[in-house]
């Protein structure tokens, strides 16, 4: 009882802290406003309030989210004891997609799903095999015999993981559909039997469990809890809202809701379009917070940059399919103001988290440029305008503190970690660029696959990490020269430390490519 009522007490901590960034960001610009006297200083405060606008929303979003997510296990427990014993054995089928996956890897996937606790004559496996590799399609054919699978290939790779599902509904016949990713590994064998009760609810569409990636090193296990945030505390906080997603695998689908909604949305995220598209066509989800199996853990840099990238493309596109949709009219469920928010926080997460510290960096610029040298200062100096700059700093340098406080407070209580709270601060500066070129990618409807001379090697060398983080290395040459033009011309000893700094965190990604692979 103690422990959960701590529990809480951190949560509420928390909250206030992100409630408290959020006002102090608005209530500073207004400041700002009122005491500027040029048009330079103007513009800094127009920025300034764009800037606080956008983190305020989704500040108070983040603390809303994460202090619902509390009530969740009781909102389940309520389902839960609704249900009824199961009385018989809906047909399953079992799909994993595959391309060019390690066959160890399958193999493994395999053997593992044959374990599953539930009558064998009601399950029907599937690989569904999108390998481009002669030698890989091979031994994928070897696999699936071997495990009594259902093995279909493509040549082609239309819709991606979508259009693989989607062409194996064409031919499957059963009650259900469950997804697992070609390196996932039960670990729980009922997957079935503690899903498919949920089903008692003929209107529900979906049942998402958590996802969790299997123990590795220092960086995979940070990237872990780097996706564990999501599933922790925003997954359940939606699943409130019937806003849950469909995460893409670890999870099971009715299939009469995959037929009256067409099949699934073929995008490079399909697992977002077809959240989306349940929930529009006014079916129920559900998210279960338990692992029911693991994924091989992500130990590169390269690997997670492609992840990254995949996601922000499509969460890209999805906000702009969300937004059109909801402009045209054409939705068959009237959606709540929470809903709705729900899929734009979505859509806009990984562009918020990239945009927010690249903007926050260029008006850093624009502040040291128009600075006087720090002193102390007292409260009629402050509030003068000939020290606006000097507020500025200083009302940076607390955000900046809090923005780092609160990852680590949070890995700190939940997963017993400070390093790795750290890590993934320093993460969200290193994929910065990587995320909002891959929004724009999408915007110009560019490739979705992303381009690096080398992928997933071992080792890395200097000139191959120089040249895949080109982009961040540049910007932090800029913040470099910059910072030092600000100490040596200016006479700006903590002006030009702060340009620094924020060079040192986006240069942290040619750091992560060299050191991680």
């Amino acid at each position: 009882m103690a422990y959960n009522q701590n529990k809480f007490s951190v949560r509420l901590i928390t909250v206030v802290l992100f409630i408290v960034l959020a006002i102090a960001g608005l209530v500073f610009s207004v400041y700002l406003f009122i005491i500027a006297n040029s048009i330079y200083m103007y513009l800094i405060a127009a920025a300034f309030l764009v800037l606080s606008a956008v983190s305020g929303f989704f500040n108070i979003f983040a603390a809303y989210w994460y202090y619902k997510a509390y009530f969740y296990p009781s909102y389940l427990k309520s389902i839960k004891s609704g249900l009824k014993p199961m009385t018989g054995f809906p047909t399953v089928a079992i799909a994993v997609p595959i391309f060019n996956e390690e066959p160890k890897v399958v193999a493994k996937t395999f053997a593992k799903l044959a374990e599953l606790n539930y009558p064998a004559e009601k399950i029907k496996y599937y690989m569904l095999d999108d390998s481009n590799k002669a030698e890989i399609a091979k031994e994928m054919r070897k696999i699936a015999r071997k495990n009594g699978a259902t093995y279909l290939h493509r040549d082609n790779r239309r819709g991606y993981k979508a259009g693989a599902l989607n062409d194996m509904l064409k031919i499957s016949k059963e009650e259900f559909v469950a997804v697992f990713d070609a390196d996932e590994y039960l670990t729980n064998r009922n997957f079935l039997l503690e899903t498919l009760p949920y089903f008692q609810n003929e209107n529900l569409s979906y049942v998402q469990t958590e996802k969790k990636a299997a123990k590795g090193n220092f960086f995979s296990d940070s990237v872990d809890l780097f996706n564990a945030f999501f599933f922790k505390f925003i997954q359940t906080a939606r699943a409130l809202n019937n806003t849950a997603i469909f995460a893409g695998s670890c999870g099971i689908i009715r299939r009469s809701a995959l037929d009256k909604m067409g099949g699934i949305p073929e995008y490079v995220i399909e697992d977002t379009f077809f959240s989306f598209e349940s929930d529009e066509n006014a079916f129920k989800s559900l998210y279960i917070p338990k692992v029911y199996a693991l994924g091989r853990p992500i130990k590169t840099f390269t690997a997670l940059s492609k992840q990254q990238w995949r996601y922000n493309y499509g969460d890209t596109q999805f906000l702009g399919y969300f937004l059109k949709r909801i402009k045209k009219g054409k939705k068959i469920k009237k959606f709540t103001a929470l809903s709705s928010v729900d899929y734009i926080a979505h859509g806009f997460g990984l562009n918020y988290l990239s945009l927010i510290l690249i903007v926050f960096t260029f008006i850093s610029v624009l502040i040291v440029f128009s600075a006087f040298p720090l002193k102390y200062l007292t409260l009629s100096e402050f509030l003068n305008v000939k020290n606006v700059t000097m507020d500025l700093e200083i009302f940076g340098i607390i955000a900046f503190t809090l923005s780092l406080f609160i990852p680590v407070v949070l890995t700190k209580f939940y997963f017993k970690s400070v390093s790795k709270g750290v890590m993934i601060f320093l993460l969200n500066f290193a994929l910065a660029f990587v995320r909002t070129r891959a929004a724009i990618a999408a915007m110009l409807n560019g490739d979705p696959k992303p381009q690096w001379q080398k992928s997933l090697a071992k080792k890395i060398s200097v000139s191959s990490a120089l040249y895949n983080t080109r982009f961040e290395i540049t910007f932090a040459s800029i913040l470099f020269v910059l910072g030092y033009i600000s100490m040596f011309v200016n006479s700006n000893l903590f002006g030009g430390l702060w340009l620094m700094w924020y060079g040192a965190l986006y240069a942290i990604a040619t750091v992560f490519f060299y050191r991680y692979g």
